[in-house]
């Protein structure tokens, strides 16, 4: 299953990418949407965001290496926070930075989405609630989460959490690569077998405290190698099956 989630004509629908093309899904994924014999060019379509989460949940220092470049301890189970609704934007629509001057990083992260309610998952049932995975960027403006007690104002601004281009199950989450290009250039390059704590768990661990319900996202966490970003750069964040999330930068 790979679906993405695009406006055309007006209209929001789903399709499952077939080379240049998306074959338009009878419905949507999270209720059994299945391939049609009609497609669409992507030329045509915009893409949206692949899905509307109304939790957004992040995963902080779930990478060993970059819990190293960060001077932090690691964890000893995972440490959660929350983006918002309103920082999710699609593939291509600009990161608009608040205050620019500040410093802004560029985040790239293996997203899971959920694909039915979850409440008080076990690890061992924790697959069975997942509907697969997309690319995120966990935008993060470092002078406000050095400031604040907490890291609303650091993570949770509009556009702060692009995500796409599509949602897919034929991975295995705990084995691809996963990095970051800035203006072409290499920033991270490393794979999601560094993850200190797994989609299992993870699921496990936040469904412990927060009922989840379809197509809303869990951002797993960063490697390292994360930097600054600028007006007018262009980050890409790629996951090897998934894809590559482009997305500009700007000021607001």
């Amino acid at each position: 299953m790979k679906f993405v989630r695009y406006e055309y004509e007006g209209s929001v629908g789903y399709g499952s990418p077939d080379g240049d093309k998306a074959r338009v899904l009878d419905g949507n994924p999270f209720e059994g949407g299945a391939p049609t014999s009609e497609t669409l060019p992507l030329s045509d379509v915009a893409l949206l965001a692949p899905v509307e989460p109304g939790n957004v949940i992040a995963i902080g220092l779930n990478y060993a290496d970059h819990a190293k470049e960060s001077g932090m301890p690691l964890p000893d189970e995972p440490f959660l926070f929350l983006k918002t609704p309103g920082s999710i934007i699609a593939p291509g629509a600009p990161i608009e930075l608040v205050v620019p001057e500040n410093r802004n990083d560029y985040e790239a992260e293996l997203v899971i989405v959920i694909g039915k309610t979850a409440s008080r998952v076990s690890e061992g049932d924790a697959l069975d609630y997942v509907l697969g995975y997309t690319c995120g960027n966990d935008v993060s403006d470092r002078t406000f989460q050095q400031a604040d007690n907490q890291w609303v104002r650091a993570k949770a601004c509009d556009t702060y959490g692009p995500l796409g281009p599509v949602v897919t199950d034929e991975i295995d989450p705990h084995n691809v690569s996963i990095g970051t290009r800035l203006n072409g250039e290499i920033k991270q390059d490393s794979s999601t077998n560094q993850m200190i704590f797994q989609v299992p768990r993870l699921v496990e661990h936040v469904t412990r405290y927060i009922t989840l319900y379809p197509g809303d996202v869990i951002f797993t966490g960063t490697p390292p190698g994360i930097g600054p970003m600028q007006p007018g750069d262009n980050v890409e964040i790629e996951i090897d099956g998934i894809g590559t999330l482009a997305n500009p930068v700007t000021a607001a």
